[in-house]
């Protein structure tokens, strides 16, 4: 049976000042008039019901997350103890499954992408469900095709087409169709790549067999385990004894201790890179992971002089900036270039838009001072 596990545990420093501890990216409107997260939950209706679905979050975001998706089962959501990366906290999620379902095919995606057509994805997740339930070796990932040498992403370079595979027969997933029609290409994997250089970026896209990558992942959960297991086995012994104390009285001291012990792993670098059996799926649907402002300028559109304008804004020689305030909040700007503006009731960042991974050094700065309260 498909499960879904939607991550939510990120804390989206590049997007302060709205970004906050117990406001983090996933719970912010920056598309449209839901939060990301309500978009990723609502992206699954019809593919599988509320109560196969989890998120997976920090303890501290449990209440927020509980409200925002109040149709989770009371088992619906997976809290961690401290950050500490994308591989344990999907292995939480994996044995809370195998509890339930010891076939649990479960596909992972984080919470804060925007996706679209939600029909292509949710058949796309239906076609590796079926690949997964039939050869339960793969795991499975989805690769988008660039449109441009971008230095934030990471890449996926693509092998041989992937052996004929038989689709599932009709009503198996739900009211979706595997295919949508007409089946994605699928491939071999034979590199998972850093997020590169502007020139080897380049290259990437000149070679024609490189994607980006969603960071979505389809596979069996006793495979993932099983992998972690083989390649991570100090982490696994972690996680082992946490799921040995599952329903007794000490489990949230064991969850505790031991999850802290881990040292913070992403699934790419955990198991991605080491695995033999992975294949990639040529994404259908449009793709964006909204990592930073400059995202902004791609989901909203430009003006005549290239600035993206959330609220109310007065521009003067102002160009290639993005504005983000309220319609009760005016922000002048006079000769701007290349900037970022967003206003917020307690605070106002301004800053070049190039620089973007500098806004996480102002939330590590406003830490070491204890201004707490604009965290």
């Amino acid at each position: 049976m498909l499960y879904c596990v939607i991550m939510a545990g990120g804390s989206g420093t590049r997007f302060w000042p709205e970004s906050r501890l117990d406001r983090p990216k996933q719970l912010l409107r920056l598309v449209g008039p839901k939060t990301m997260l309500r978009e990723t939950f609502e992206r699954l209706t019809g593919l599988v019901p509320p109560e196969r679905v989890l998120a997976a979050v920090g303890r501290d975001l449990v209440p927020a997350v509980a409200a925002e998706l109040p149709e989770l089962s009371a088992d619906g959501i997976v809290a961690e103890p401290c950050k500490r990366n994308t591989a344990p906290c999907i292995a939480l999620a994996a044995f809370e499954l195998l509890r339930r379902d010891t076939e649990a095919v479960m596909a992972v995606m984080p919470a804060d992408h925007v996706i679209a057509p939600a029909e292509s994805f949710r058949s796309s997740i239906a076609l590796a469900a079926s690949i997964v339930a039939q050869h339960p070796q793969y795991l499975i990932t989805f690769g988008i095709p660039p449109t441009y040498p971008a230095e934030i992403f990471g890449y996926i370079e693509r092998g041989a087409p992937a052996e004929a595979l038989t689709p599932p027969s009709a009503g198996q997933w739900g009211s979706v169709s595997p295919t949508g029609g007409k089946q994605p290409p699928v491939y071999k994997v034979v590199k998972f790549r850093e997020k590169p250089t502007a020139e080897l970026a380049r290259q990437f896209i000149a070679a024609g067999n490189y994607y980006w990558n969603s960071g979505i992942f389809v596979w069996k959960a006793a495979t993932i385990l099983e992998l972690l297991r083989r390649f991570q086995p100090e982490m696994y012994a972690h996680l082992e004894r946490i799921e040995q104390s599952a329903g007794s009285s000490k489990f949230g001291e064991v969850l505790d201790r031991e999850f802290s012990a881990i040292k913070a792993i992403s699934i790419d670098y955990a198991v991605m890179e080491h695995a033999s059996d992975v294949l990639v799926i040529e994404a259908p649907f449009d793709w964006d992971d909204v990592g930073s402002w400059q995202a902004m300028a791609r989901l909203h559109g430009t003006d005549e002089n290239g600035n993206t304008v959330l609220g109310r804004h007065l521009g003067i020689d102002t160009h290639g900036t993005i504005v983000r305030t309220s319609e009760d909040h005016l922000v002048v700007t006079i000769g701007l270039r290349d900037c970022v503006v967003v206003h917020t009731p307690d605070a106002t960042l301004v800053a070049d838009k190039h620089h973007e991974e500098t806004v996480r050094k102002a939330v590590d700065e406003l830490q070491r001072r204890g201004w707490r309260e604009y965290l």
